[in-house]
């Protein structure tokens, strides 16, 4: 069956996608609005850990509207969500038996609620899957030591290929520089630079 996994590059979706590996033929696909170039350390990425990749161009019009969300609440969490579900929508259509995700139990966002989760199936006719929703940040890092070669550092400085470091860059160009600073806190990010042997 075939798979497609929303990637970026990092330790959990990379994670992910070797648990998958097992019964799907997988295809690490990056969402992404063409405002940097970031997809291609997940690409690079992707095949280090020897997936398919692909790249899944969402409308400009979902990066507005979730910077102006951004912008009214202050924080980017709602506008991170709104584009993980558009990714997830429009990844369902693209001719895959399954759609999944790198969530985690414990992250704050993105998150599919179960009934998200439903709906997408119902809507789309594929199954929706993410492997790590049973692992808190602790097992996952645990698992992430044996399995994968990481490098981590502050958000600002680790290119991702990810909705936040889009959104960032969006609004930087619309409202300058400073204004990331204002919305988005800074947190240690991480992208993946090889995979054990024995895990290809």
């Amino acid at each position: 069956m075939e798979l497609g996994l929303l990637y970026s590059g990092g330790k959990d979706s990379t994670l992910a996608a070797l648990v998958l590996d097992q019964f799907y033929d997988v295809t690490l696909t990056t969402a992404h609005f063409g405002i940097t170039d970031d997809w291609k350390h997940a690409r690079d990425t992707a095949e280090a850990a020897g997936f398919a990749f692909e790249r899944l161009e969402l409308e400009p019009d979902v990066a507005r509207e979730a910077a102006d969300r951004i912008r009214e609440d202050g924080y980017p969490r709602n506008g991170i969500q709104l584009v993980h579900h558009h990714a997830l929508e429009r990844l369902a259509t693209e001719g895959f038996d399954a759609v999944g995700d790198g969530t985690r139990r414990d992250d704050r966002v993105p998150t599919v609620s179960r009934a998200q989760a439903q709906s997408l199936e119902d809507r789309h006719g594929v199954d929706y899957v993410a492997p790590l929703s049973g692992f808190g940040r602790r097992a996952v890092d645990r698992l992430v030591e044996d399995a994968l070669e990481v490098t981590a550092g502050p958000s600002e400085e680790i290119p991702r290929a990810d909705y936040e470091a889009e959104l960032r860059a969006f609004i930087a160009e619309e409202d300058g520089p400073e204004a990331i600073r204002e919305y988005f806190p800074d947190h240690e990010q991480t992208y993946v630079t090889d995979v054990a042997d024995g895990l290809r």
